[in-house]
């Protein structure tokens, strides 16, 4: 780990020699965790990211009882669209809160925040307050996921941190493609607050566990004082994050708009698209002008490594995201399941991506390279993906099943190779920021990405509908749902054409597997980018390193690297 250079502060207080200084530093290096301590902490982390990512999907399969309840269909959007706003424009802001202040703190308090907003969904008596629970969830939210693998990496050696970050990330993927599931038992046999109370006693356990286990952490001897939050605050880029977070938030909004409350073509959407674009161009000269004190410093994207593994990152997310949301759609509609059975269905996928995530980073703690895993995670996500275009009504279930095998054993393979890059290639006080920065994008994308394949389902449904079963009303289909029992009401009187109808569905999931399969090819591209490193080795500072602290505001960087 980098050690902070220490230089005289005027504050009155004893210079320290580097020597010193250094102790504790190296000291802190030996005392990582071993045993039950790693195993706690590692079950509480991966509890929290399974919360996080169970929060982006749950809501999936209780929507239809809350808008019921609060006659709110028109607010459907926002239910998802608060927590994905909140997290996307705070994500950034939250690395720079790792960089400076104790892991431990920033952790808690962000987890703080979740509960509260968790809570808040529970006992919402109306939409808007349940909106309003949502926004302050996902602003808690945006601190989590970066939170917990920065706490991982700082308790693990080096080179054991993608074993322990692919136990981390592949079950905590459960929570992405269970939470329909879930949801659907929780409202079907209990009540659909319970979507939201889950979080709070889940997480108490976490941070029980956090507060009474020791961590590595550079900042630990911290001191909050008014002298200190002075120094951070201009290192926080704050002007930096007033312009990116409006920028995220009309993006979004647009996307959540555009099609369902207003036309593309309306003022509203096209005003909400050029404002944000006009904001972005004013981010990016302000990060320009702000240097390696920016939101998004431009050292952490000048090298190939890192631009290549946010690409990475980009594409593997709405992989995971879409194929979430849609595999249930295939197998209610086209095969004609119920919503439990739709779940267990998602098991060979589930296990083969947890499989190849722990399977993956324990390779590469023992043979060294995560370069072989990225790529191997791109090609099996194509021909899975590819495979996947090809099921229709008539598609055997060891034909599926395989399909999805496949496939989800290319996200496990690749799900944490750009972030084991990215804490192998970049200086260490770049990391929580990089991190921040990965979720950020995996984030952003996978919200666009699943806004743009409820646009390809529904126009390519438009299209083959009339075609394959033309008695039947598009308005009537879209209207009804994807349930089996949606789909077989579509057709009383003219049995006939369900099998039309049934071909049209397949079709319609056909493009976005499609979709996704060209996502898959991005990434196989985007992984060889991603640098040949050995990560059993100890990583020394580059001279690019150097040069990023030789860059630093010596006053600035003297005082907060000596106080934090």
């Amino acid at each position: 780990m980098a050690t902070a250079p220490v230089e005289a502060r005027s504050t009155g207080q004893k210079e320290e020699s580097p020597k010193s200084s250094e102790a504790p530093h190296e000291n802190a290096k030996l005392d990582y965790l071993t045993g039950v301590k790693l195993g706690l902490l590692v079950a509480s982390m991966t509890l929290v990211c399974f919360l996080v990512l169970l929060d982006i999907s749950i809501m999936s399969t209780a929507i239809p009882k809350i808008t019921a309840q609060f006659h709110s269909l028109e607010d459907v959007g926002w239910y998802s669209g608060a927590f994905q706003l909140c997290t996307a424009a705070l994500q950034p802001l939250t690395g720079k809160f790792y960089t400076y202040f104790r892991n431990k703190d920033v952790f808690l308090l962000h987890l703080f925040v979740f509960e509260v907003g968790s809570l808040i969904c529970g006992l919402a008596t109306s939409s808007g307050m349940l909106i309003g629970g949502r926004a302050i969830a996902g602003a808690g939210g945006a601190g989590l996921m970066n939170g917990c693998l920065t706490i991982i990496s700082n308790a693990v050696v080096g080179h054991k941190r993608p074993l322990y970050t692919g136990i981390l990330l592949g079950f905590a993927q459960l929570g992405l493609i269970s939470g329909p599931l879930i949801g659907g038992a929780l409202t079907e046999h209990a009540t659909w607050r319970w979507c939201f109370y889950l979080n709070l006693p889940i997480g108490g356990i976490a941070a029980v566990v956090l507060v009474l286990v020791n961590i590595n952490d550079k900042n630990s001897k911290t001191r909050y004082t008014i002298a200190l939050i002075k120094k951070v605050i201009p290192l926080l880029d704050l002007p930096g994050f007033a312009l990116f977070a409006p920028t995220c938030c009309m993006f979004l909004i647009a996307l959540q708009f555009g099609g369902v409350t207003y036309p593309w073509n309306s003022a509203t959407v096209i005003g909400l698209l050029v404002g944000s674009g006009v904001l972005l161009i004013l981010f990016m000269l302000w990060e320009a002008r702000a240097g390696e004190d920016a939101l998004i410093p431009k050292h952490l994207l000048k090298g190939h490594i890192m631009i290549s593994s946010s690409i990475y990152n980009s594409f593997l997310a709405p992989i995971t995201m879409v194929t979430s949301l849609y595999m249930p759609v295939y197998y209610q509609a086209v095969k004609g399941v119920g919503p439990t059975e739709s779940g267990v269905d998602t098991l060979p996928s589930i296990l083969s991506q947890i499989l190849l995530a722990v399977v993956g980073g324990a390779a590469v703690s023992k043979l060294g390279y995560y370069l072989p895993w990225a790529t191997l995670g791109g090609v099996l996500a194509a021909i899975g993906c590819g495979l996947m275009s090809t099921m229709d009504a008539s598609t055997s279930t060891a034909a599926w099943a395989g399909y999805l095998f496949i496939a989800g054993a290319g996200r496990g393979a690749g799900m944490q190779m750009p972030l084991v890059a990215a804490q192998n290639n970049l200086p260490e006080k770049l990391i929580p920021t990089s991190l921040a920065f990965l979720i950020f994008a995996q984030g952003i994308s996978g919200s666009v990405f699943i806004i743009i394949s409820n646009t390809i389902f529904t126009q390519t449904l438009k299209s083959t509908l009339p075609m394959y079963a033309p008695s039947v009303s598009m308005q009537d289909a879209l209207a009804a749902g994807a349930s089996s029992d949606a789909i077989q009401q579509l057709v009383e009187g003219h049995r006939d054409e369900l099998p039309g109808v049934l071909q049209a569905y397949s079709e319609s999931l056909g493009n976005i597997w499609l979709m996704l399969m060209g996502f898959a090819c991005l990434i196989f591209l985007a992984s060889f980018g991603m640098g040949w490193t050995d990560v059993r080795k100890k990583k020394e500072a580059t001279v690019e390193e150097k040069k990023t602290e030789s860059e630093s505001k010596s006053a600035s960087d003297a005082g907060v690297n000596q106080e934090v």
